[in-house]
């Protein structure tokens, strides 16, 4: 008798320049800790894979559930976490432990913080500027998603 098939896990995330949270003059902490958790996950050997609408729109193109969130959530819904096809999550990346649950391999690990602090800080645009009016330097910042106000890596 064959084990049953592993479910297969996808994550549908949000347009990002980068997944990992890691570029730009900004770390987002959340993309950290996920990748650290999918990497983890993965390495037990479970069917997952995480898909940036940015990076891999047909895959967005190609779930019929995906397509059905998009028309009603929109790219704000993202991220969506899809098991066999079958919405699970939505709004937020799962944990480890939520995606050791959803695998079924509840006995691998408890539900651990996996943090990979970096130990960087987030840096602050000055509150005054030197640039003439109309000058690049003298545009206040505005966030960029996880590349910050530069622009993608």
């Amino acid at each position: 008798m064959t084990a049953p098939a592993s479910p297969a896990i996808r994550v549908f995330e949000p347009a990002l320049c980068c997944n990992t949270g890691v570029c730009g003059p900004d770390v987002d902490q959340a993309l950290v800790t996920f990748t650290a958790d999918l990497d983890h996950v993965r390495g037990l050997g479970v069917d997952i894979e995480r898909h940036n609408l940015a990076n891999d729109p047909a895959a967005f193109a190609a779930q019929p559930a995906v397509r059905d969130f998009l028309k009603v959530a929109g790219s704000a819904g993202l991220p969506l976490t899809l098991v066999d096809g079958v919405t699970v999550a939505t709004g937020s990346y799962p944990s480890r432990g939520r995606l050791l649950q959803l695998a079924g391999r509840v006995d691998s690990a408890p539900d651990s913080p996996a943090r990979v602090d970096l130990g960087l800080t987030p840096v602050s645009a000055p509150a005054t500027t030197t640039g003439s009016p109309g000058d690049a330097a003298s545009a206040p910042a505005s966030s960029g998603g996880c590349c910050g106000g530069g622009g993608c890596c």
